[in-house]
């Protein structure tokens, strides 16, 4: 079977699948001369690949100074909160790699309205682009990590919302649809992107995963590409019938 979009690469388990993807993300980034960008998941499924990456032989593979850290969404709750995705990447290791610290770039929750995070951030975004409106044919992003909750949303792009139709902005609010509010980036930041990689795992996953890689188009996960590939890094329990 081949998949809707998108390239399926089948883990043995969730430890398989962060080891996979901590070694992808590594070499990937060892492998450019110049600046990586890398857009984080938030959620429980990439903590353990977050992990590794303090961990050797991933830490001193890494080009962390060529590396740029931002988060593909965040709750608007403050980083010391058990619901900050930045909260989380710290923990998992930020705080533990050489990263410089200009390097790391989280979405400002402090002081500042839902709309205020979100322009601050879309201008945070535009400054690293270097222009103020995507090129055709250059990346925002180099690396996108990307979840699938079961209700087929990814990032903070989540069903029935308004932000699923935004098209002339890399980053919204997202007041509703979830106990928090989010900043989320937004298709044309996300599609933006070179390389779009989805990790996915667990049983609970695999009926939504199933019917995306089939081609239901109804899901806001099924509307990611990316302007190189998109990866889908599965583990056989997510996977189900396409392992």
């Amino acid at each position: 079977m081949t998949p809707a979009f998108g390239t399926l690469r089948i883990c043995e388990d969730a430890a398989d699948l962060a080891h996979k993807g901590a070694k992808f993300l590594c070499e990937h980034a060892a492998a450019r001369t110049e600046r990586t960008i890398v857009a984080l998941s938030g959620g429980n499924t990439p903590k353990p690949l977050y992990e590794l990456l303090a961990q050797e032989p991933v830490k001193s593979a890494m080009p962390w100074d060529r590396v740029h850290w931002i988060l593909g969404d965040e709750r608007f709750v403050p980083p010391s909160d058990p619901a900050s995705n930045y909260g989380m990447a710290r923990a998992a290791f930020l705080d533990d790699v050489p990263v410089p610290p200009q390097n790391v770039h989280p979405v400002k929750t402090d002081g500042v309205t839902l709309d205020e995070a979100a322009a601050d951030y879309q201008a945070m975004l535009q400054g690293l682009y270097g222009a103020d409106t995507l090129q055709p044919g250059k990346p925002l992003l180099n690396i996108t990590l990307l979840g699938l909750g079961d209700d087929g949303h990814t990032a903070s792009l989540l069903p029935h919302e308004p932000v699923l139709q935004v098209r002339d902005r890399w980053v919204a609010p997202v007041p509703k649809g979830r106990v928090e509010e989010r900043v989320t980036l937004t298709y044309p930041a996300i599609n933006a992107s070179e390389i779009v990689a989805f990790l996915v795992s667990g049983e609970g996953k695999r009926e939504v995963l199933d019917k995306i890689l089939s081609g239901d188009d109804s899901f806001p996960a099924s509307h990611i590409r990316a302007l190189g590939e998109v990866l889908w890094f599965a583990d056989r329990a997510a996977a189900g019938r396409w392992a």
